[in-house]
């Protein structure tokens, strides 16, 4: 998959709903910090495990 960053995780969220990958990513980036940034980095890390590795 070309939108890798980190992990890909939101990239790859992004790809399956033909989502923009950048604005997914802003979303969560504001969602987190206005949670305190502690529920959202654990949410990605389980993600991360989660969801399978693609075949791009």
């Amino acid at each position: 998959m070309h939108d890798r960053v980190l992990a890909g995780v939101l990239g790859g969220i992004a790809h399956r709903f033909g989502w923009n990958p950048t604005l997914v990513r802003i979303l969560y980036v504001v969602g987190s910090t206005l949670s305190a940034a502690f529920p959202g980095i654990l949410v990605y890390l389980v993600l991360w495990l989660l969801i399978p590795e693609g075949n791009d």
